[in-house]
């Protein structure tokens, strides 16, 4: 059954993770709905200059996604979190939303739902941000709808976010410079997002952990050396008594017992998706940009989640 050229909702689409989905569908031939809250706005009519169909919706207004989902294909569900920086939302909003979709998803007669999720969903972690994950996978699982969960590790851009220190020549993140921990380039979470859209016999009630390389502090710190040509040096980011600081010290914890750190099994998800890109292809490739703004940018707070 050829299933290109379909159409596929895609939520977030103004954003990280959906962006990367709506490009790597439009480059497999399918047909993308975008579902954004200003359709006039840059970001929405940057996506309508590269074919994709944008739609005024938005995760509060069931009406919305009940017209943006018609006829549709396939829905991509991914929600924005309490844990950004700026959130303005609940983590009940965000359960609340990732719930609607997939019932109104289910309703409207879709075929392909897949949720992207976080590597710590499963179990309790004691980080609320976290924990809506779990409680979302539980409801599309509850569903009769054919569905898909993701579950992606850390992004790569988190390790080229202007105020990391780069521009000083050092980098802090989560784990020790001995502790490695796996990562993700966007570009490869939508090329994922896509091949599971477009082999449905295949990944239908799975859920994927993807990640493309698991990479030490001092690794990182020896990939970005050598893609700056100049130094820099790694250490982890210290706890201090600000609530900030409190929830990465659990953040942390959570890198030290495993649920954090990501356990996929990288050569299986090479061999099942060639593209996936290591951290120094990606420092060279498309993360080239990125590092470059890292490397001249003034101090800011970093926010890893």
């Amino acid at each position: 059954m050829t299933l290109t050229g379909k159409t596929v909702v895609v939520l977030g689409a103004t954003g990280q993770q959906g962006g990367a989905v709506a490009a790597a569908l439009r480059a497999g031939g399918w047909g993308v709905r975008a579902v954004v809250r200003d359709p006039s706005g840059k970001r929405a009519r940057s996506l309508s200059a590269v074919g994709v169909e944008t739609v005024r919706g938005d995760l509060g207004d069931a009406e919305s996604l009940r017209a943006a989902f018609s006829g549709a294909h396939g829905v991509f569900s991914v929600q924005p979190n309490a844990g950004q920086a700026g959130a303005t939302l609940t983590n009940e909003d965000e359960v609340r939303f990732g719930a609607a979709v997939a019932e109104i998803a289910e309703r409207s007669g879709v075929a392909h739902l897949v949720y992207s999720s976080a590597v710590t969903a499963g179990a309790p972690t004691g980080v609320a941000h976290l924990d809506t994950k779990s409680r979302i996978e539980a409801r599309v699982r509850d569903l009769d709808i054919a569905s898909t969960i993701i579950r992606p590790a850390a992004f790569m851009e988190l390790l080229v976010t202007p105020g990391t220190g780069l521009d000083r020549g050092h980098l802090s993140f989560l784990m020790r410079p001995d502790q490695a921990m796996q990562f993700i380039a966007v570009r490869d979470i939508g090329r994922v997002v896509a091949a599971v859209f477009g082999s449905p016999e295949r990944y239908i009630r799975r859920t994927l952990e993807i990640a493309g390389d698991s990479l030490t502090g001092d690794d990182l710190a020896g990939h970005l050396t050598q893609a700056a040509g100049r130094p820099i040096s790694y250490s982890r980011l210290p706890a201090t008594p600000s609530a900030q600081d409190q929830v990465i010290g659990r953040l942390e914890a959570l890198v030290d017992d495993g649920r954090l750190a990501g356990h996929a099994d990288l050569d299986a998800l090479r061999a099942e998706f060639p593209f996936l890109l290591r951290f120094d292809r990606w420092l060279t490739g498309p993360g080239a940009n990125l590092l470059d703004q890292a490397l001249r940018a003034s101090d800011t707070a970093i926010d890893p989640r």
